[in-house]
């Protein structure tokens, strides 16, 4: 709810403080005085796109503030969350500052943002109602969420959104699941001979450096033999045993003579002569293994060479050939029941796709229930507002399935008997447009999440009973919420909860516009002046009572 608004040398207001209540708000005044000033300067602070020269003649700047009151769960506090801006308990000051130059800086609870941010706290904070409305009841675009705020209808579409997430997670599913399997059927051919080819092969991993180093010693086997042979020559026989054995016979002979000072030189020489049959023993086997057929270096060579080929071919080391033949088979496996796996898919797409229908047709069938409550509705409220011939019509129409349904909602209106009907904002005059917008508001009542409504003399071009019916209908939207009006009706002026009048003074050099605040007194005067139009009679007066106390 709109609590403040505070403005400072903007167009003809040098300064003015205002204190808007709930209920219904009236704006009089004679005309030129400067109503629309008000809805000026509200535009300003709220982002609107308005006037370029707004700064009073003479100053240097203008400033615009308006402070609203929030209650908890009030949309405007997830516009205010995800700009990042500081929050004061149930308060949202908003202030914007105009320079001469039109230069316009933006602020929220005294933290400087971007028009974009105020326009977008704007659409949750006021709703402004006239004959140029094209931000709300007007916009097709908004006719199925009001059609669906109407019925209500917030159960079906949270139904509808759920089975068109669900739609859309099957449809992804079925579609990746066929692109895989469309990839893996290209390569079909080259799998299976693959596969065939590291089957028939069947490297193991580490067989590359086994069968390398077999190789090599194959092929120094030539040059080593005679050297080894000659090692164990000297090692056996006469050579370094003999000598061995023929110095622990010498050491043994004098050990008595050395009270035991020889015992450790000859147990080194036994450990040694051990050591040495261990080393004449593997020199021997080693000696053996150069013993090879030339055919057995060939097969060697041969497999590791086709080991390696193939490793290059499928660019992997030599021991990950046999991993790559696992990962081989298990896409070939993939292949074979990716059939399957896909029918499986299209089935639970199918399922999610009549569920959705189902969804989707149940809330086409409430929102065409709902129109039609809607559209009786309207009759209701058009034959007190002297529109009793037209014909209001919500045309809920087929349109591509998504996730708040398959319809799309269009608001019409047909003027005169036998006409065509059409887009309310082009058939409707400009009289006729503010009191169908009127009637559809009075009939979407309550359901505007604490927005402030705004009517700009909704009801120019009516007068007497049609006015009166214009009044009660704006003080029954106003039961609960807050509702501003700028009227030239008395009848809808003495419907109001508080009541403003505009004025505008002119004095040797300049023109100034004011606001003030009526008591019960000074509404009876400005109500008589509205009935009479100049001198206040008092008879005026008289009647401005009847209207009050009606």
């Amino acid at each position: 709810m709109l609590r403040e608004l505070s403005i400072r040398d903007i167009l003809l207001i040098e300064a003015l403080d205002l204190t808007f209540h709930d209920g219904l708000n009236v704006l009089t005044g004679e005309t030129g005085a400067g109503k629309s000033i008000l809805l000026d300067c509200l535009g300003l602070v709220l982002g609107w796109r308005g006037r370029a020269e707004v700064v009073r003649q003479g100053a240097e700047q203008g400033e615009v503030t308006a402070v609203f009151e929030l209650h908890a769960d009030h949309p405007a506090r997830a516009v205010i969350a995800a700009a990042d801006l500081p929050w004061e308990e149930d308060q949202l000051i908003l202030r914007r500052v105009t320079s001469a130059d039109g230069r316009k800086r933006g602020f929220v609870n005294d933290r400087r943002v971007s028009g974009e941010v105020l326009r977008q706290l704007s659409a949750v904070l006021v709703e402004l109602h006239g004959q140029q409305d094209d931000r709300g009841l007007l916009d097709p675009k908004g006719h199925r969420d009001l059609l669906d705020s109407f019925g209500p209808l917030e159960a079906g579409k949270s139904a509808t959104r759920e089975s068109w997430r669900a739609l859309a997670g099957a449809r992804r599913a079925r579609e990746a699941a066929t692109r895989r399997l469309e990839e893996a059927a290209r390569d079909t051919e080259y799998l299976r001979h693959a596969v065939a080819e590291l089957d028939e092969l069947a490297p193991e991993a580490g067989e590359d450096a086994t069968l390398d180093t077999r190789r090599r010693q194959m092929q120094m086997a030539d040059k080593v033999r005679e050297d080894c042979a000659r090692a164990i020559a000297v090692m056996g026989g006469d050579g370094a045993e003999g000598r061995l054995a023929e110095a622990i016979r010498w050491l043994e002979v004098i050990a008595e003579r050395t009270e035991g000072a020889l015992d450790p030189a000859i147990a080194a020489l036994g450990r040694a002569m051990i050591e040495l049959g261990e080393a004449q023993e593997s020199a021997e086997s080693f000696l053996r293994g150069l013993d090879f057929d030339p055919f057995d270096l060939e097969a060697v060579e041969e497999r590791l060479f086709a080991i390696r080929a193939l490793a290059r071919k499928h660019k992997v080391q030599p021991d990950d050939l046999a991993d790559l033949a696992g990962d081989l088979r298990a896409r070939l496996a993939a292949i074979d029941g990716g059939a399957a796996e896909l029918e499986g898919l299209k089935v639970a797409e199918d399922a999610a796709a009549g569920a959705y229908k189902a969804a989707a047709e149940a809330l086409s069938a409430a929102r065409h229930e709902a129109a039609a409550r809607l559209d009786k509705a309207m009759a209701a409220e058009l034959a007190p507002l002297k529109l009793e011939r037209a014909v209001f019509a919500t045309v809920v129409t087929p349109c591509e399935p998504g996730p708040e349904g398959s319809d799309t909602v269009t608001f019409t209106v047909a003027t005169n008997p036998g006409a065509p009907p059409g887009p309310l904002g082009r058939i409707a005059s400009g009289g006729e447009l503010s009191r169908f917008l009127l009637a559809l508001k009075v009939c979407l009542t309550g359901r505007s999440s604490g927005l402030t409504m705004i009517f700009d003399e909704i009801d120019r071009g009516v007068g007497g009973a049609t006015a009166d019916a214009v009044g009660r209908r704006l003080a029954s939207i106003a039961e609960g919420a807050q509702v501003l009006v700028v009227t030239h009706s008395p009848q809808v002026a003495a419907r109001g909860a508080h009541h403003f009048v505009v004025s505008k003074a002119v004095d040797a050099a300049e023109t100034r516009t004011s606001v003030a605040a009526l008591d019960a007194n000074a509404r009876i005067d400005e109500i008589a002046r509205m009935l009479s139009g100049g001198t206040i009679l008092d008879e005026a007066r008289s009647a401005a009572r009847a209207l009050l106390s009606a």
